[in-house]
């Protein structure tokens, strides 16, 4: 049974946007630990008392991602047990005091250690963001609304270039990482005081007088039945999502995040070494880095228009191959300076922007009532790309294979994610719909 259509704007007293831009400002965070740890690889391969190897630094840049890997796939399966406000707090928080002592580590050992557990919470941020965006967002805007939001992942990648452009050299590696512990005091709090539940988490465990007054203060105008045949909360999500047409979904979603994340995390991670193996200077490299992020934030805020306006199917597939070309031109070593710069932006949209796209298609195919879960296994099976991405990397640094190898071995990941991404079956009840497999109309899925 569905919730009434509710869109009238004289009922609405709160605004959506207020929950996506508490969702911008959570993965803001996520964005500048995956690009800190790049920038600050130079500053770990040089610090004496450690004496680490790229094989070393890139196995313990790959630790975080492991927990997230786990976190995703756990947490991301509680946000649709317990909720995802309760969820998005003690993720934050717990991820935000462990880069603190992160920070703090006084050995490689305990380093790690610490980057693995906020890992565990930084995994359980992302879905649920995810989640919350697309249940709080029209339609028709879902896609679009999923990159503004996602584009903290980015912005978070910005900043923290910049603040490594200004400060590496003074406050270190560690300095660095302690900047990670803000959204301890900053962060949390706002969700505390202004993140509503999700009325999909309400209709979901009953308590539909709930749901239907934030439906009605937030003027939502679609939810998702309590029930759908085949989708039911109580046959078990993974279960529902890991039978019938369901299971080959989810399989390639899930090849398609094993390369999408293969691209962010291995090229946000190495890029910088990459670049200054290359011949380019280390304030040169970290240019490189930031121009990845800002290719990456421009490139999917348009191309998720077009995802709502064609479906995510194509344009995701158009952004995946269009930055394993890049790569392979980046590799050839007779780009000018200039063309360099622009091959770098569009990795930056290619790699961050696919991924952005995955994670958007992911939550359009769903219903609600598996929305957070399916994201979550899509982001933590993905997550294998990320960790072998990461210490991958060091054992290519380490080879010195050359420039062509160095740059153009990542457009194979890209190749394969636009495979997974075209070959994802498309829903009974939406074949020649034009919505790439997301039944976004009605938000559910018809077996």
């Amino acid at each position: 049974m569905a919730f009434p259509h509710t869109s009238s704007p004289a009922r609405a007293s709160k605004s959506p946007a207020v929950v996506i831009f508490l969702c911008f400002l959570a993965i803001v965070f996520d964005g500048y630990d995956l690009v800190v740890y790049g920038a600050i690889v130079p500053k770990l391969l040089a610090y004496e008392p450690w004496g680490l190897t790229p094989v070393e630094t890139g196995a313990i840049g790959s630790y975080a991602l492991a927990g997230m890997f786990i976190g995703a796939i756990l947490i991301g399966y509680l946000t649709d047990v317990v909720g995802r406000r309760k969820v998005m707090m003690v993720s934050i928080a717990s991820f935000s005091f462990l880069m603190l002592l992160t920070a703090w580590a006084p050995t490689p050992e305990l380093f790690g250690l610490f980057r693995f557990l906020a890992g565990l919470g930084l995994g359980g941020v992302i879905p649920t963001a995810i989640a919350l965006t697309v249940e709080f967002s029209k339609t028709n805007r879902r896609n679009f609304n999923n990159a503004l939001m996602f584009s903290g992942y980015a912005v978070g990648g910005i900043m923290a270039a910049l603040l490594a452009l200004a400060f590496l050299p003074t406050l270190g590696f560690q300095g660095m990482l302690a900047l990670g512990g803000i959204p301890l005091v900053t962060v949390v709090p706002l969700l505390f005081k202004y993140l509503p539940e999700s009325p999909a988490y309400l209709v979901a465990k009953g308590d539909r007088a709930q749901a239907e007054r934030i439906v009605a203060e937030y003027g939502l105008e679609l939810l998702a039945p309590a029930k759908v045949e085949g989708d039911a909360p109580e046959k078990g999500r993974f279960r529902t999502l890991l039978t019938g047409r369901l299971l080959g979904a989810m399989v390639l979603f899930c090849l398609a995040g094993i390369c999408g994340q293969t691209l962010v995390y291995g090229l946000n991670t190495w890029l910088p070494q990459l670049m200054v193996i290359a011949k380019y200077s280390l304030a040169s490299s970290l240019t490189f880095l930031l121009t990845v992020n800002i290719g990456a934030v421009v490139g999917v805020l348009v191309s998720s228009r077009l995802a709502d306006r064609f479906g995510p199917r194509r344009v995701t597939a158009v952004s995946f191959a269009s930055s394993g070309i890049a790569l392979v031109l980046m590799g050839t070593g007779i780009m000018p300076l200039v063309a360099m710069y622009a091959l770098v932006a569009v990795v930056g949209f290619g790699s961050v922007g696919a991924q952005i796209l995955v994670n958007g298609f992911v939550a359009t195919y769903f219903s609600g009532a598996t929305r957070a879960t399916a994201l979550g296994i899509t982001l933590g099976i993905g997550r294998i790309g990320a960790v072998l991405a990461i210490s991958g990397g060091g054992v290519l640094v380490a080879a010195a294979l050359g420039n062509f190898i160095n740059f153009s071995v990542w457009a194979i990941a890209a190749a394969v994610g636009a495979i997974a991404v075209l070959t994802v079956p498309r829903p009974r009840d939406n074949e020649s719909s034009g919505a790439a497999g997301a039944p976004a109309a009605s938000n559910t899925i018809h077996h």
